[in-house]
């Protein structure tokens, strides 16, 4: 089994609205990247990609993930290549080329340099699993055509915006021809369904130590558990807590007037 990890942007503390998302909560998973630096030395010493004692196979390097498409995407390759990972960045079309976002040469530079960009939808809906089909299936296809084209070839991994999954938008994911769709579902299973493979994530945010981020990393039982129960926790007050939800989370943590997301249209 493989561990994916969840970022968002890696920025100075004091300049988090300068990349991706504005807002109190937007801001709770991006990372300075003095931090981020200490978590790839910490994933690296403990989960290396080659094993250190021949008689022992070391664990395999994680998959690393940034959502959103902040332009904070530059520095966190360059980071990820001076530690050898390479890293899946998942772009939120309709922003590309915005304030805080990454442009078309950027987007083609990352994939050049070996790191695999993928679709984050077009909008960004943070209750995606709630969308009509023909929203689900245009927020797919769309994206997905977008990146295919800046990149000369078919772009079909994706990531889920919101961490709100439900059958329908993996559904919609598989007939626009994503063939890879990580969730925010903290699960080292992957799993074949819906005409795709899911691949779960471990979210983190800008107080994980990098001791935490390596256990994650490495599968560790009790971490990984921890976050699971954290994660349930927060996927039932989003299923019952319906608008009202959005509406709360939005008087609460001020995310930006500037910000339209996808299911507030």
């Amino acid at each position: 089994m493989t561990t994916a990890l969840m970022y968002h942007d890696v920025i100075a503390a004091g300049a988090e609205g300068s990349s991706g998302f504005p807002g109190r909560d937007a801001a709770l998973y991006k990372v300075t990247p003095e931090l981020f630096e200490a978590h790839l030395d910490a994933i690296e010493q403990s989960s290396p990609a080659r094993p250190a004692d021949p008689g022992h196979p070391a664990h395999p390097a994680p998959v690393i993930t940034f959502d959103d498409g902040g332009v904070s995407a530059m520095g966190a390759a360059d980071a990820l290549e001076r530690h050898g990972f390479i890293g899946h960045f998942f772009v939120t079309t309709n922003y590309i080329g915005t304030r805080g976002f990454v442009n078309e040469r950027d987007i083609r530079e990352l994939a050049h340099r070996g790191h695999v960009v993928g679709s984050h939808s077009c909008s960004h809906p943070l209750r995606m699993g709630h969308c009509a089909w023909p929203q689900l299936l245009d927020e797919w296809s769309r994206s997905r055509s977008t990146l295919s084209d800046m990149l000369g070839e078919e772009v079909c991994t994706a990531s889920v915006p919101g961490g709100d999954f439900a059958p329908q938008v993996a559904k919609a994911a598989a007939e626009a021809g994503i063939t890879r769709l990580f969730t925010s579902e903290p699960t080292r299973e992957p799993r074949a369904a819906y005409g795709l493979t899911l691949i779960g994530r471990f979210a983190i945010q800008r107080w994980t130590a990098a001791e935490t981020a390596a256990a994650l990393a490495a599968g560790v039982w009790l971490h990984c558990a921890r976050q699971a129960m954290m994660w349930n926790a927060k996927k039932m007050t989003k299923r019952f807590g319906g608008e009202r939800y959005l509406q709360l989370r939005k008087m609460l943590l001020g995310h930006g007037n500037d910000v339209q997301w996808g299911d507030q249209r």
